[in-house]
């Protein structure tokens, strides 16, 4: 099979983006069959192989990306060069992105410049081709040309973009981390004598987050910047405060933006933006109140983002009132709510337990109304709300719907889910769900355990609870006194303490030390069944043990014996008397600070008492 390629000369001057984007299709369907087949086995992120299959049906296998752009040899410029690599990346054809760069710098003279670099670097590293963005950083010409601080930067902000990706590694995963090799390219700039400016400075305070150090080193490391003669800029400002922020540093971010208003560098939509996130996540709410005035204050035009910090805080202090009036203010003000900020709407709703009137149901169809698709985290908040009100038939029609519009649960949904069903007491969905989150490889959390355990052993599912218990290790996991309290719980109900004791051999085994709900619920399983001889000796194992029940637990272990009398029996009557004992201790309460300032109350005698 033959193919003719008639492709018209490539334009000098390209002035409509349709007329463009037409040209660079036409040679990434050229490039396309001859890169994707030797990359595809080499373990490259999801995102680098979304590709447009349909539009390379017609074209030749065989065909080289020599032959494909042969015509246009020594036609074409490096900014329309900086254009095609720029709708590739659009079109997320990173692959061909690679290839394009490779045929540039074959051309006589090289098409590769420093601007070339800039632009194709940050687009591979969103792609987490971290690999691709460190072989062409370290072919590139030796010049003076290219010891540019854009192009440095250019490659460590690509390998920012890629941060951790997670590939596959034989029958496991692993994860690869740029931000190393991110720190390695600024060092040889250093070593270059390259001079850096505030975007190296922006880049390099985030990356140091990134890899773990502190907001004071990131301070210390601008300090050095700013020696260097880096000036200050918004984006220096945008990262140190993120910094600040993240260890919840808020009084020393809020310093650092002062004193960068004092240099000229004023902050903007972002630098608030992140200092209303810190403050509404340690629920400082009116703080936050205080900044968004501050805002408006300044002309700083708030944006989506804005709005929606704000009514997640709300969100999470169920106001679901002051969540609406922000969603008309942001209205208002000529801004289109999100499905963030519909999905704060839905959860406020959700989280309260009168959910009479469907307000969370309601909000999530006016969602849908006004054309914003629901994601994953609007589904699940949907969900949720359905299990507050014990309305799991509707939660899983919810997590149908959500499969059908081809949105993959996450784990949070599952863990939602299982939660509904756990509260209705239909183990039989229970399996279904928790098989098919296994089908669908979804790792669960210590949370989804416990809810699968509790849910199986509540209704006699013994077997499956010590089941999804041996789950645990599989992934990691390791099953808490939380865990074991669950299946002893169920058992001592169920009328079966006998496996009681197995229970607690296979905590000991796990290192995992009984606690008085452990030990309470084995007391009460053996006195139901009239074994005093083990209720008093797990009673003196949790004395031992330094564990104390409550005093209702106590009150009622009091009843149950009272109702099931044995007075010649000398462990029921000993069992009875340390409970009644202990019934009277009461906990000791800790002193007041204070208390040795106290000036001692001296009691008069009635002759001291003058008349």
């Amino acid at each position: 099979m033959s193919l003719t390629l008639q492709q018209p000369p490539f334009p000098s001057h390209i002035s409509k983006k349709k007329k463009k984007k037409k040209n660079a299709m036409t040679q990434m369907n050229q490039m396309y069959q001859t890169t994707i087949s030797s990359k595809v086995a080499n373990g490259f992120p999801p995102k680098t192989l979304k590709t447009k299959k349909n539009s390379c049906k017609e074209l030749v296998k065989n065909l080289t990306l020599e032959e494909a752009l042969v015509e246009y040899e020594g036609r074409v410029s490096e900014k329309e060069c900086c254009e095609v690599l720029e709708i590739l990346g659009e079109e997320h054809l990173l692959l061909c992105c690679v290839c394009f760069f490779q045929w540039m710098r074959l051309q006589e003279p090289s098409l590769v410049t420093p601007g070339t670099c800039t632009v194709l670097f940050p687009l591979l590293g969103k792609g987490g081709m971290g690999d691709e963005v460190m072989e062409l950083f370290r072919n590139l010409p030796s010049t003076k040309e290219f010891r540019d601080v854009h192009v440095y930067n250019a490659t460590i902000s690509g390998l920012l973009s890629c941060g951790r990706w997670k590939i596959p590694v034989g029958l496991a995963w692993s994860y690869v981390c740029r931000y190393e090799d991110a720190w390695k390219v600024y060092e040889s700039m250093e070593t270059e004598n390259i001079h850096p400016d505030h975007m190296t400075c922006s880049i390099m305070v985030t990356i140091m987050r990134e890899l773990g150090h502190s907001a004071k080193d990131a301070w210390q490391f601008f300090e050095k910047m700013n020696r260097k003669g880096v000036r200050w800029s918004e984006e220096v400002l945008v990262a140190l405060i993120k910094s600040f922020c993240v260890e919840g540093l808020r009084r020393q971010a809020l310093i650092i933006q002062s004193k960068m208003e004092k240099t000229g560098v004023s902050s903007n939509a972002i630098v608030f933006n992140t200092l209303m996130d810190a403050f509404c996540k340690s629920n400082h709410i009116e703080a936050a109140e205080g900044l968004f005035v501050e805002m408006k204050a300044k002309c700083i035009k708030p944006t989506a983002a804005t709005y929606n910090i704000l009514m997640h805080a709300y969100s999470r202090r169920m106001q679901p009132k002051i969540v609406e009036k922000l969603l008309e203010e942001m209205q208002d003000v000529g801004l289109k709510p999100n499905a963030t900020s519909y999905t704060c709407l839905i959860s406020a709703y959700g989280k309260q337990k009168n959910m009479t009137d469907m307000a969370a149901a309601d909000a999530f169809l006016k969602m849908k109304k006004v054309g914003i698709k629901p994601t994953l985290h609007s589904y699940t908040a949907l969900i949720h709300a359905y299990s507050v009100s014990g309305l799991h038939e509707k939660a899983y029609t919810a997590f149908e719907n959500m499969q059908s519009e081809g949105i993959k649960p996450s784990i949070e949904t599952y863990t939602t889910l299982l939660d509904v069903f756990r509260r209705a007491g239909d183990a039989q969905t229970l399996m279904k769900i928790w098989k098919l989150m296994m089908s669908e490889k979804v790792e669960g959390t210590g949370v989804t355990f416990n809810i699968l355990v509790d849910g199986f052993a509540k209704q006699g599912l013994y077997m499956e609870a010590r089941e999804v218990i041996s789950e645990f290790g599989k992934v990691g996991l390791q099953p808490t006194v939380v865990t074991y309290n669950m299946p002893i719980n169920a058992y001592a109900r169920g009328g079966q303490p006998s496996k009681l004791p197995q229970l607690m051999k296979e905590m000991a085994v796990l290192k995992l030390k009984p606690d008085s709900i452990t030990y309470s619920t084995m007391i009460f399983a053996f006195v139901r069944v009239r074994d005093f001889r083990r209720a008093f000796l797990y009673h003196k194992q949790m004395i031992k043990s330094g564990q104390m029940m409550d005093g209702s637990s106590y009150q009622t272990h009091q009843a149950l014996l009272e109702t099931r009398p044995a007075r010649k029996n000398k462990v029921w009557s000993s069992l009875l008397g340390m409970i009644k004992s202990k019934m009277s201790v009461k906990v000791r309460r800790q002193k007041d600070e204070f208390w040795k300032f106290k000036k001692r109350q001296v009691r008069k005698n009635s002759s001291d008492v003058s008349v």
